[in-house]
């Protein structure tokens, strides 16, 4: 296997990723440009001549001249979809352009499809998707049927509640209180393992627990907190985030399983530039007030 870096200009990136969070809405950054050439500015560039021998994704990507990727689009600040302008923001997002971008796909050639939680494995199985990228947990029982790159972010379980809302941590969590989250997802699996007495209530996304919460019908939503947050910084008049993590959860690429070649050239590109990562999370999720570092791969 031929290991490709991503060649890219870092001069003021940190500046340039600064003053992007607040402009959040706007078009991803073009891959490639130089800087000034976009308003977004540089990140980085679609890799030439790439290689990546005993990949059979990567094959498959090549073949089809086009790469598809499974993502959320209903979590502001990570994966989002705008119905209204087709765009598509978030730190995950972008993590998945970058790696595309490190395979020598550009952002015409990256399909993006929304998955739902409880289908990601089977996703990844069926072929339907290349890789995954949407607050994907590392888990062993996910990894005995798809492999994970990474992981390249780490968070935590927290709660989600209404303003006035007498919850103020997990430890307040009762048989009286209803806690939502998405189908199949960690969160939900850890209330019922931790907190047998609370009752629990599922949907496909986490938008619609959001919903049910801001009407009234649940009392608390529960997922990762760099989730939480951007849904509390969407409606901050009607919901906040209470307490501190209470699980470790590490995101993953998912991929599949036994394609050793793409899971350590994926490895290789977080290891190796730093600096994008920087820049992707403090475009993203740097307003937030979340401080995090880049975590270490785990090369299994």
């Amino acid at each position: 296997m031929r290991k490709t870096r991503i060649a890219g200009t870092f001069a003021g990136i940190a500046i340039a990723a600064l003053a992007l969070t607040a402009c959040n809405s706007g078009s991803p950054t073009a891959p490639g440009a130089e800087p000034g050439e976009t308003e977004d500015g540089t990140w980085f560039e679609v890799a030439e001549d790439v290689t990546l021998e005993g990949s059979p994704t990567f094959d498959a990507m090549t073949e089809r001249d086009k790469v598809v990727v499974g993502v959320k689009e209903d979590q502001p600040g990570l994966g989002f979809l705008d119905v209204t302008s087709g765009e598509r923001t978030g730190f995950d997002v972008d993590i998945a352009r970058w790696i595309a971008a490190s395979l020598g796909f550009d952002e015409d050639d990256i399909e993006f499809k929304a998955i739902a939680s409880a289908n990601r494995e089977q996703a990844i199985v069926n072929g339907d998707i290349d890789y995954y990228v949407g607050t994907y947990s590392i888990t062993d029982s996910r990894k005995e049927q798809i492999d994970f790159a990474g992981p390249y972010f780490l968070t935590g379980q927290g709660l989600l509640v209404a303003n006035d809302s007498e919850i103020e941590s997990d430890a307040d969590l009762n048989a009286d209180t209803t806690v939502c989250s998405a189908t199949g997802s960690t969160p939900i699996q850890n209330i019922r393992a931790n907190y047998p007495d609370v009752k629990t209530v599922e949907f496909d996304l986490y938008s619609a627990c959001v919903e049910a919460l801001i009407n009234g019908d649940v009392d608390a939503v529960t997922t990762d907190q760099a989730i939480l947050i951007g849904y509390a910084a969407q409606y901050p008049d009607d919901i906040k985030v209470v307490g501190e993590p209470f699980t470790e959860e590490r995101y993953g690429v998912g991929l599949a399983k036994g394609d050793d070649a793409l899971r350590g050239h994926i490895n290789d590109l977080f290891t190796e530039n730093g600096e994008i990562w920087q820049a992707i999370f403090d475009r993203n999720l740097g307003s937030s007030g979340i401080t995090v570092e880049q975590p270490e791969v785990d090369a299994y």
